[in-house]
Formats: structure tokens, sequence, C-alpha cells
């Protein structure tokens, strides 16, 4: 699956962004799909994540102020983020993973498709 990630950019903290996340082909019941980011000098993060057709995860960093939704009909994924803080810039990449189970969900590594990342900077 290829996944192109978009609406990154600069924004003031407290202010909000919208990513999204088109997939090239269409997506099934199965495939969960997720954000993570990456800070400079830093591991990759699990941000967010809708796991198969329900089950919407958050990092402890994000819940309350990141939302992630999923739109079938369009083959994508959106992630809003509110209420930012400069903590949260990052590059933010999309992934996607047809046989994922849940004790995975969190972990980078076990994701087979990513997107190329948009960069989020959240100025002070």
């Amino acid at each position: 699956v290829q996944l192109q990630a978009s609406g990154g950019g600069l924004v003031q903290a407290g202010g909000s962004l919208r990513l999204s996340c088109v997939a090239a082909r269409r997506t099934s019941s199965r495939t969960t799909l997720g954000w993570f980011r990456q800070a400079p000098g830093k591991d990759r993060e699990f941000v967010a994540a809708i796991f198969r057709s329900s089950g919407i995860y958050y990092s402890d960093s994000v819940k309350g102020r990141f939302a992630i939704s999923r739109d079938n009909a369009k083959n994508t994924v959106h992630l809003q983020m509110n209420s930012l803080k400069p903590e949260d810039t990052a590059i933010y990449y999309c992934a996607a993973d047809n046989s994922l189970i849940l004790s995975s969900l969190r972990l980078a590594p076990q994701y087979n498709y990513w997107g190329q990342g948009t960069l989020v900077t959240v100025s002070s």
C-alpha cells in the first residue's frame, strides 16, 4: 500500500493542524492505520492508530488533543491536532498494516507500509 501524507506546516503553540494520509489503493477492514512521529535525535514514537475497522488508540502525550479518523470511501486517514505544543514538533508519518495484532499497535517496526512524512513545527 503506497501512502501519501500531507498537511504539515508551521503553527504557533495552541494552534491546530490537520494531517491527511491517502492510500493509493483501497484498504480493507483488516487494515490498521496509524500515525507516528520522529523528533530530531529521537526514536520514532507512536501517536495514534485505528486498529482494523474500530478501536482508536492514542499515546498519553496526545490524548485529549489529537483525534484520528478514517474515511474509507476516500482511502484516507486524518489526524486532527489541536492545542499544539512545541514538543509536538516532529516529522509525522502515516503507517499501515494488514495483519497487525493489537499488542503490536504501538511498535513502528510492525507496520509494513509507510508514507514519506510531513513536517510539523510548533513555535512557542
